[in-house]
């Protein structure tokens, strides 16, 4: 063997000494105590809620927590002591990141040497033993030796000097003659061993101790309570429609309860909370440091400059920064750029621990599941009974769980104590009630999906009418004896009704089509001549059934999309059920026929103003005037007011035709002039000539006539308009 593998070999060996101090061991529990379980309570978003009691004595409870649990526990422990109802302190070891160092990455799998560890490790301590004896002392360099040929080596050997400095004298080892290192500094073995630990998938598995320290020295009643982190709780329901009619239904729910923490739930009190609360994360155990700024330098820096003698021309030169000050702003952006580097890392690295611990919870979990045996008989497994119809299916199920609501949580309590064995998964019934259901079809949007773009599914439709608020879950169907399709479920409040699809249904097409009509308007009220009204846009959507036709006719729910948010339905109908962001209509086809049909309108009103003068205002105030709830007293204010207003409409009209009269007459003299001017010196035209004289005259005759009635409409318009707003001065009224 030569040299350099000698070299290799020895790191090798190193470094699996280390490991073996942190050799894979025993599945940890999340916590360890003298005290015994009594409560856990699951929740919905990845923590569980874990209680002790019992009694101690001394004035010492040590509970032995799992690294990666110990900042939830921090966060939520609370100690209880009944017989003197007093807790003085929590202590534990820290956790600092003040031991970190750069040796740690040369830790990292396929990564380093021994030659890069010990010179990563400059000014340690340690003890050597070589065949050149044995030393001791602080690790001042690791350099590379100038490669020496052997004749029987197949190529040249590379070895290391070690230099060791101890007290006033310094060592030279060679590496090659180490046979045993030993560091003398505890925390960076510490954090060597949890480096290792991590990278061996268990070092946040392993436990740290916890000493809660009591009053006096007698016997303590205790209960301590805490929050870890722990698997949610899953539920899945059924639900068993009637075969005569009558719109029952069985409805039943169980909760699938896994158990991970470490140790046996053994004679619990076990509850499952449902709703959506808030857990987080947060580092609670780890020291945490705040940079602050350096300010050394403005005392250091302080100088007097030297004043130079004025010459009387010339420009003053601005003073060169001292070489030191620059010299220590390099070093601290150097520094600056290391601690990020190192940071960065170090993330790097606690992510593939994490992974790591999630790979290896997820197998021994699996390996548990395989070696433990079926759950205790505390907790009644669920049966189907040879005939499924709704009678027996309930009576196969016992829910003995009583739910309870909590800060907008429901909690279900079971009545009895269960035992989940650790690593096993237990199903614990909550729900065997009889509910309001029935079997309908539902049509959404594009179908049932490919293939089936309009046709509708079969769903099955209950109210939830227990006390129970039904956490997201997949929901079996059952009729007429047999299993007929399954769906998934949202959160279903207490009595709020849950459509699931199950099935598709060919047989049934659905179809829809839409209008845009004209805008319509509408007066919403009338202030000194203004008109505020609102302008609708409406659509019009006809949707349609067809398809197979039974004895007793059946139901048909659409789900209509929301058009917008400034969109509503017009006159809606009773039975049409709104949701958050669509309608469901039902279209019913009658029994024996196998079509119907049902039209959805929905508008948007738009508000805007107009004057009394717009023409449209004349058919708003109409229309406001035959209103049956106008008051008396504001009806006889706008009677005269819509008078007068279409007495002007009229005068408008009428002054508007004779204009336009006036302006045709005017053309054709103007015309008449072109042609007398024409034929002015012509002999042969006296004739044409006292003819188109005698019609120019009749036509500036009829057109002062035309003028002079313009006028007098002109005038009695003024008149009218005068006293139309002399009325509305002081009008209001609201047609809301």
């Amino acid at each position: 063997m030569n040299q350099k593998s000698t070299i290799g070999t020895f790191g090798l060996l190193l470094l699996f000494s280390l490991a073996c101090t942190a050799a894979k061991g025993p599945r940890y529990p999340t916590t360890v105590s003298a005290l015994a379980l009594d409560r856990v309570v699951l929740y919905r978003n990845g923590v569980g809620y874990f209680e002790r009691t019992g009694e101690i004595e001394g004035n010492v409870l040590t509970l032995r927590v799992r690294k990666d649990q110990v900042n939830d526990l921090l966060k939520s422990l609370t100690v209880v002591d009944r017989s003197t109802g007093k807790a003085l302190s929590v202590s534990m070891p820290l956790d600092p990141q003040s031991w970190q160092n750069a040796a740690l990455s040369l830790l990292a799998p396929g990564r380093g040497s021994l030659a890069q560890m010990l010179d990563a490790l400059k000014g340690v301590r340690i003890s050597v033993d070589s065949t050149e004896g044995s030393f001791q002392g602080r690790i001042v360099m690791v350099e590379r030796m100038q490669p020496e040929p052997k004749p029987e080596a197949k190529s040249d050997y590379i070895d290391y000097k070690l230099t060791l400095l101890d007290a006033q004298e310094v060592n030279l080892v060679r590496l090659s003659s180490v046979s045993r290192i030993a560091i003398e500094e505890g925390d960076l073995v510490m954090q060597l061993h949890r480096r290792l630990d991590a990278s061996a998938g268990e070092g946040m598995f392993q436990q740290l101790g916890i000493d809660i320290r009591l009053a006096g020295n007698e016997s303590h009643d205790l209960t301590v309570s805490y929050v870890v982190s722990a698997p949610l709780w899953k539920p899945t329901y059924r639900v068993v429609l009637s075969d005569d009619g009558s719109q029952q239904a069985l409805l039943q729910g169980w909760a699938v309860v896994d158990n991970t923490s470490g140790e046996s739930w053994d004679s619990v009190l076990l509850s499952l909370t449902s709703g959506a609360p808030i857990a987080f994360l947060y580092d609670l155990h780890t020291p945490q440091e705040i940079e602050r700024p350096d300010l050394t330098q403005t005392g250091v820096s302080k100088r007097v400059r030297v004043a130079v003698g004025e010459t009387g021309y010339g420009e003053e030169e601005a003073p060169a920064e001292p070489e030191s000050q620059m010299e220590a702003d390099e070093m601290d952006a150097e520094m600056a750029a290391g601690d990020t580097a190192t940071a960065e890392m170090l993330e790097m690295r606690k992510t593939e621990v994490r992974r790591d611990e999630a790979a290896l919870s997820s197998r021994s979990l699996a390996k548990a599941k395989k070696a433990q045996p079926a759950p205790s008989a505390e907790v009644a497994p669920m049966r189907i009974a040879p005939s499924l119809d709704i009678g027996s299916l309930q009576a196969s199920t016992s829910a003995q769980a009583k739910a309870e609501r909590v800060s907008g949580l429901t909690r279900f309590d079971l009545q009895e104590r269960v035992t989940v064995p650790d690593g096993s998964a237990t199903m614990v019934a909550l729900i065997n009630q009889r509910v309001k259901g029935e079997e309908l079809f539902l049509f959404k949007p594009g179908g049932s999906g490919s293939g089936f773009e309009f046709n509708p599914y079969r769903v099955v439709r209950f109210t939830n009418s227990t006390e129970f608020a039904l956490e997201p879950g997949p929901i079996s169907i059952y009729s007429r004896g047999s299993f007929v399709g399954e769906g998934i479920s949202e959160l279903v409040a207490s009595n709020a009704t849950a459509t699931i699809p199950f099935a598709v249904e060919p047989r049934i097409i659905v179809r829809s089509r839409e209008e845009y009509s004209d805008e319509e308007m509408r007066l919403i009220k009338i202030v000194r001549g203004v008109l505020e009204v609102e302008t609708f846009m409406r659509y019009s959507t006809l949707w349609s059934v067809k398809g197979m036709s039974t004895d007793t006719g059946y139901k048909v729910l659409v789900r209509h999309p929301r058009r917008g948010e400034a969109y509503k339905l017009v006159k809606p109908k009773s039975d049409v059920e709104q949701l958050p962001d669509a309608y469901l209509v039902p279209i019913k086809v009658a029994a024996k026929k196998s079509e119907g049909e049902v039209e959805v309108v929905e508008q948007t009103p738009a508000r805007s103003s107009i004057t009394i003068w717009d023409n449209r205002a004349i058919d708003l105030l109409t229309t406001l005037l035959h209103l049956p709830k106008l008051d008396a007293a504001s009806r006889a204010k706008l009677e005269p007011i819509v008078t007068l207003r279409q007495q002007i409409g009229r005068i408008d009209t009428e002054v508007e035709g004779l204009k336009r009269q006036q302006r045709e007459l005017d053309e054709r003299a103007e015309q008449t002039r072109e042609n007398l001017q024409a034929i002015k010196k012509d002999p042969l035209a006296a004739e044409l000539r006292a003819r188109l004289s005698r019609r120019l005259e009749q036509f500036t005759s009829d057109a002062d006539k035309l003028g002079r009635r313009i006028v007098e409409l002109e005038s009695k318009r003024l008149e009218l308009k005068v006293d139309l707003e002399d009325r509305l001065r002081d009008l209001m009224i609201t047609a809301e």
